[in-house]
Parts: C-alpha cells; sequence; structure tokens
C-alpha cells in the first residue's frame, strides 16, 4: 500500500494514531497560515482535534504524485471553523517515513 493509501484511509477513519505511524520523530509541518513549523506532537493533537470534529471533512481528495523521496497531494477541506480551502501539501520521504510537510490553501466558498 502506497504512503497516500495509508494516509488516506487513516483520513477516512479519523484515526490519528495511524496516520502518526507514518511520521518521523523528527517530523515537522509548516503551516500555510503563519509559516510557523509544527511538530510530531503538536501536529498530531492538532489531526486528532479535526478528527474529533463532525464539521471536518476531506473532499476530492487525489495524490498529484509520489515516489520514494515525497508525495503531493490536493484536496478540498471543510474546517471545523466554516472555512474551506483548497490545499496541495508536500510531504518528504526519509526512511520509510514523513519528514515533512508543506502545504499551500486557497479559500474557497
Amino acid at each position: 500500500m502506497s504512503f497516500f493509501e495509508k494516509m488516506k484511509l487513516a483520513r477516512e477513519n479519523k484515526d490519528h494514531l495511524a496516520f502518526g505511524e507514518l511520521l518521523s520523530e523528527n517530523y515537522t509541518f509548516v503551516r500555510h497560515q503563519t509559516g510557523t513549523t509544527m511538530n510530531k506532537e503538536e501536529t498530531l493533537a492538532m489531526i486528532q482535534g479535526f478528527f474529533n470534529s463532525d464539521a471536518f471533512n476531506v473532499e476530492s481528495h487525489r495524490c498529484v504524485y509520489e515516489n520514494d523521496d515525497i508525495l503531493v497531494e490536493h484536496m478540498i477541506i471543510a474546517f471545523p471553523d466554516n472555512t474551506k480551502e483548497a490545499v496541495l501539501a508536500a510531504y518528504t520521504k526519509k526512511d520509510g517515513k514523513f519528514i515533512q510537510c508543506e502545504t499551500g490553501a486557497t479559500k474557497i466558498g
């Protein structure tokens, strides 16, 4: 199963622990809104909050490109704060785990 398929399944099942298994201990997430960086623990806490919300919904989720070094995905996300964004995310891989994610997003709707 590809990383994209594993990540998509974790999102569909709202399973933050399965999502966390894909992240290295040194994982960082660069937030598109602020340019700030979150570590693995902070990222998983945010993801758990999203997954626990009935208002969080991923639409039109697709893999743009994936190889042994990178995964690029695109999706439409409805967030708990009633905003909706088109998100492009680039995940860098190392030693069989994601080591970084950086996103770009456009508000829609």
